[in-house]
């Protein structure tokens, strides 16, 4: 998987399927449209093609109190990686990117820069300055071919990054990761002290003692409020939980 930072050089796509979104968590509802999107790609012999956000747009906008994120974006290119996507195009989110118009992100940005073929969105996707860009407004433009796909229940239940949150708060990480699909990953280093450091906007589960892997390695962990605590010193480690 190629990552792919702003528009000065976008890649050379012949024939990409594309969704856009944070995809905080890359969780069960994401991989409906993730999974249609390497399909289609596949299919087409194309490129399969995410563009999410960095930093997350509640942190350019200075809405960023108490915001906890499922993945940091080490965390999310690993996922992305998994699900088999070709291309992970950053788009810089600052406050000029965000007083963009539906038109000119589509026309200027999706079709002329990365002359995007097909775009797949979720059932209640939104884009542009004051969220103006919806599914309806694709469809009229015309100039990408436009799959929406229907919300995703897991046992009759919505599955969200704002739900999963919630669970791993709590501390009930069974639930979280029925709704992940996967182990919950913590990516960081660890100091001389074997005190682990990551992303200041990741969520760490509730404090207490939990079984993981780390490095691949069967070990435990402790949580301590925004402290991780392991018997590995001096090392970039990724913890799944």
């Amino acid at each position: 998987m190629k990552v792919v930072w702003g528009f000065d050089n976008p890649p050379l796509l012949r024939n990409a399927v594309a969704t856009v979104g944070s995809y905080d968590g890359v969780h069960r509802g994401h991989r409906i449209l993730l999974d249609e999107v390497v399909r289609r790609a596949r299919e087409c012999e194309g490129e399969s093609v995410v563009l999410t956000f960095e930093p997350h747009p509640r942190i350019t906008l200075g809405n960023d109190e108490g915001l906890r994120l499922l993945t940091s974006f080490e965390e999310k290119c690993a996922l992305l990686e998994k699900v088999g996507i070709d291309y992970v195009v950053v788009i810089p989110f600052d406050k000029a990117f965000s007083r963009l118009s539906r038109e000119e992100f589509t026309d200027d940005y999706l079709v002329g820069k990365l002359h995007i073929k097909q775009l797949i969105v979720g059932y209640n996707h939104h884009f542009g300055h004051n969220k103006e860009g919806d599914h309806s407004f694709l469809l009229q433009h015309g100039a990408l071919q436009v799959v929406e796909i229907s919300q995703y229940l897991a046992d009759g239940n919505k599955v969200s990054s704002t739900v999963i949150r919630t669970t791993i708060e709590s501390g009930d990480i069974r639930s979280a990761l029925n709704l992940l699909g996967h182990t919950y990953i913590i990516i960081g280093q660890s100091d001389d002290m074997g005190e682990f450091t990551t992303d200041e906007y990741k969520l760490l589960p509730a404090s207490g003692r939990y079984n993981a892997l780390v490095n691949g390695t069967n070990s435990t962990i402790t949580i301590c409020g925004n402290t991780i605590c392991t018997n590995i010193k001096n090392q970039k480690l990724v913890i799944e939980i």
